[in-house]
């Protein structure tokens, strides 16, 4: 679905992908699940685009609902598959980390995991080569995205500003929509490596001009970026009390 001119979502609010398309090309904003590949090719045909469009993958980090088609286009069509050093491991396959559950809802955690298993979830194919990237980097990829260290989640978790459509990709530093309890809203994400470090990081976004705040799941927030960092610190001390 389009969200704005040049700015494109598939997916939905379990696992999102996003697309930037600029006259030079498209990129891709972490590849979801190895599932979503028919909703790829579908999106870019509604672009008026192919996957021969496709200049470059960027991952926000290294998990594996959001690995999901990249080595796919990487093996397939040669398109490079940006990650940050510090998660090239992971996405690779080579290491993971096992945080805490912490609060579920059967229902709500029901539905990730069916989604996750018939979307390709159990079946995720990792990365065999990357292109690693570190904080400050601006990728020579359509839109110039520019790379925003947001350790926390996992040690190379990244948030990925595109000015040219407004908008900041900020993967699981943040969510708004709970996977776990089907909580809806601003809120720190589950399966966070280091919570406290994570809610820190949300001040590495301060002074990013983007109206569009883009989680990989949960609604799309596009009320910029201090209204979501206010929000999400309010949610994380009511539920520390």
């Amino acid at each position: 679905m389009q969200l704005a001119p040049s700015l494109h979502r598939i997916g939905n609010d379990i696992v999102a992908v996003y697309l930037v398309d600029a006259p030079e090309g498209v990129t891709v904003i972490d590849a979801g699940l190895s599932g979503q590949w028919p909703e790829l090719i579908d999106e870019l045909a509604a672009m008026g685009r192919t996957v021969d469009d496709v200049r470059g993958v960027v991952l926000t980090h290294g998990d594996t609902d959001h690995i999901g088609f990249a080595e796919r286009l990487r093996r397939d069509h040669g398109v490079p598959v940006h990650v940050h050093e510090a998660d090239a491991a992971r996405a690779r396959g080579e290491e993971s980390s096992k945080p805490g559950w912490g609060h579920v809802k059967l229902g709500a955690t029901a539905r990730f995991l069916w989604y996750a298993a018939r979307t390709g979830g159990l079946r995720t194919t990792h990365l065999t080569e990357v292109v690693p990237m570190r904080d400050g980097d601006v990728l020579d990829l359509p839109g110039s995205p520019r790379i925003i260290g947001m350790p926390g989640h996992s040690a190379g978790s990244v948030a990925i500003h595109v000015p040219a459509v407004d908008a900041v990709f900020v993967g699981d530093a943040l969510t708004t929509r709970h996977v776990l309890t089907g909580a809806e809203g601003p809120q720190p994400a589950p399966f966070t490596d280091d919570p406290a470090e994570a809610l820190a990081s949300l001040h590495r976004l301060d002074g990013v001009a983007a109206s569009w705040v883009l989680p990989g799941h949960g609604m799309p927030w596009h009320g910029g970026v201090p209204a979501i960092v206010d929000a999400i610190e309010r949610a994380a001390e009511a539920s520390a009390r």
